[in-house]
């Protein structure tokens, strides 16, 4: 693939987590060109939120990556997935 040298591109599997009465994804990225924490890893988000880096999974395969995501969120609520908005950028945007 003709791809700049430090270009990440991945293949990505979709799941969708309901708890609580709220949905958030996990998507499943296998690599396929470029430096990532494994072969796959999954990202619990909000499509445009990625959560926290300790809460997304690696492995050899797809089936691992999610189920170490899984343990890692298991006994977390959503909004603990997610990194909180600054105040300040958040009130720079009001200005």
């Amino acid at each position: 693939m003709d791809l700049h040298q430090n270009d990440i591109l991945t293949k990505i599997s979709r799941y969708n987590l309901i708890r609580n009465g709220r949905m958030i994804y996990i998507d499943v990225h296998q690599k396929i060109q470029g430096n990532l924490a494994d072969k796959f890893i999954s990202v619990p988000n909000l499509v445009n939120i990625v959560a926290k880096p300790e809460h997304q999974g690696a492995g050899e395969n797809e089936q691992k990556a999610l189920e170490d995501c899984l343990r890692k969120i298991k006994d977390l609520n959503i909004e603990d997935l997610f990194p909180i908005a600054s105040p300040i950028a958040s009130s720079a945007k009001d200005d």
